[in-house]
């Protein structure tokens, strides 16, 4: 069970708490997804479009979807587009159970990472080993949209990192690995290319200059597309980043 805030986008209207959310994470072909927020108390905008239901101002608008820990505190959200409500009905305790319609860009396999999340159980390193390349992806969705809730502290410059490479089979293995070695399970450092090179500018968790022992490298020279490995470092090479190859597997 995952429950959510809403918020609309305009200065953080609170429109309401659901105690579970269904159908974010759907196959969405065409975009748009119908979504259940069951145990709903809508506020202000969604209310509002409640209220306008089989009209077509029961468009609420765009709005925030923040998801909650058991403890009730958001661990990341999604933004809604052009969120509509379809219907509602009563639900105990003077709630409503409402199915609205949106886009958004919540990734299917993202769903089963939310849940470890929620629970409590995203505390170890390593635990996207077995991933595929969509799984992988989806991962690192949720580890840029967790970051910042709540805000984690920036290490100082100078700080040493150790990326665990043996399972850099990929570049979205790279990406899941660098972001636990900067900022622990479940991190985030950037997932391509462009905002590595934004997270080495600092407040993403670590400023530069630092260092960083990437163990099992040769994994990732052999595994990442031609050329891509040298890319990587040179980024890490513009931003001043100290990178020392583990010989764990011959690597130079």
């Amino acid at each position: 069970m995952i429950a959510c805030r809403l918020t609309g986008d305009d200065e953080d209207e609170d429109w309401g708490i659901a105690r579970e959310i269904h159908g974010l994470f759907a196959e969405a072909p065409d975009g748009l997804r119908r979504v259940e927020f069951e145990g709903c108390d809508p506020r202000g905008g969604l209310q509002r479009a409640v209220d306008r239901i089989g009209t077509r101002r029961a468009m609420a608008g765009n709005a925030y979807i923040g998801l909650l820990d058991a403890t009730g505190t958001e661990m990341g959200r999604y933004f809604a587009n052009a969120l509509t409500v379809a219907s509602v009905r009563p639900a105990a305790g003077g709630l409503v159970d409402l199915t609205v319609d949106l886009t958004c860009d919540a990734l299917p396999e993202a769903e089963p990472v939310w849940r470890l999340a929620a629970s409590g159980a995203l505390d170890r390193t390593g635990m996207w080993h077995k991933l595929g390349p969509d799984g992988r992806r989806a991962w690192l969705s949720v580890a840029l949209a967790r970051h910042g809730f709540p805000s984690l502290p920036t290490r100082p410059a100078g700080t040493a990192y150790e990326l665990d490479g043996r399972f850099v089979t990929d570049i979205e293995g790279f990406y899941c690995a660098i972001g636990e070695a900067v900022n622990g399970p479940g991190g985030y450092f950037g997932w391509n290319l462009d905002a590595l090179d934004d997270c080495l500018s600092g407040r993403w968790g670590a400023e530069t200059p630092f260092s960083l022992v990437w163990r099992f490298s040769s994994v990732a020279r052999e595994a990442l597309e031609p050329g891509l490995f040298e890319v990587v470092l040179d980024i890490f090479h513009e931003r001043g980043i100290d990178v020392a190859h583990s010989p764990d597997l011959n690597s130079t």
